[in-house]
């Protein structure tokens, strides 16, 4: 019989969906923004797709969307929300840079911050921003790569990467260029970010633009450099909230 999620759990889950749903003009914003970079009928990936937030942006953009999720808690959401549009393949899986499977440290009550790297998690746990976190329990998740997503769907034009510090191996499985991808940065182990930046650089020619925090909309005026967008991700402070860097492929 299935009891559904602890209190803990539940609250866990009530907290994510008021953070990523309840804010005015932020779903509009995200749709807004995403229709920059796909048109209706294109393929895109969302890579650690929560509460599916970002999806439903893809979504309403009229994209085709393949979302992978792990913890069986948000694939529930994922499925109540959005699970009747043909145009989503929901997949219950992490992504890394290899496949097979590996160990989730699960937060119960911020389980937006789970993650399959330990090493984040021991990092971020010493600063001020995640001193409240518990990652209190532990999950074996099957991991894929990206080239197989690849292999197996075909390559998307759009790719959002957003894993709680696992965003450099999402990337290292990864040996072609998408034209555009995003993925998150986390101020307080912000080498995971310059490091993404650095292998992107060496799949295609890249320009990049940055999201701080969760606002909906790309923060420099121009698309920049490897260098100049690592020195803007340099200048960021340590306490500052999470956000996300955007990679576009020069056009020919």
């Amino acid at each position: 019989m299935n009891k559904g999620p602890s209190p803990a759990a539940a609250w866990g889950l009530a907290r994510s969906l008021l953070l990523y749903y309840a804010i005015p003009g932020r779903a509009r914003g995200w749709r807004k923004l995403y229709a920059q970079f796909v048109s209706p009928g294109e393929l895109c990936f969302d890579i650690g797709a929560h509460v599916g937030n970002r999806t439903g942006a893809l979504l309403a953009v009229g994209a085709r969307v393949i979302a992978l999720e792990p913890q069986p808690l948000f694939i529930s959401v994922l499925k109540k929300l959005y699970g009747r549009n043909p145009k989503l393949n929901i997949l219950v899986k992490g992504a890394g840079a290899k496949p097979g499977s590996h160990e989730m440290l699960i937060s119960t009550q911020a389980p937006t911050v789970s993650t399959l790297s330990s090493e984040w998690a021991g990092q971020v746990g010493k600063t001020l921003s995640f001193a409240k976190v518990d990652w209190d329990d532990k999950v074996k998740v099957e991991v894929t790569t990206l080239d197989l997503l690849i292999a197996e769907h075909e390559l998307p034009v759009f790719c959002k990467i957003d894993v709680e510090g696992y965003e450099l191996e999402v990337v290292l499985g990864l040996s072609q260029p998408i034209k555009t991808l995003s993925f998150e940065y986390v101020p307080a182990a912000m080498q995971i970010a310059l490091a993404c930046v650095d292998r992107l650089t060496e799949l295609g020619d890249y320009r990049f633009n940055l999201i701080r925090s969760e606002y909906p909309r790309l923060d420099l005026p121009n698309w920049v450099d490897a260098q100049s967008i690592k020195a803007e991700l340099a200048m960021i402070k340590q306490e500052a909230r999470a956000g996300e860097v955007y990679a576009q492929l020069v056009k020919e």
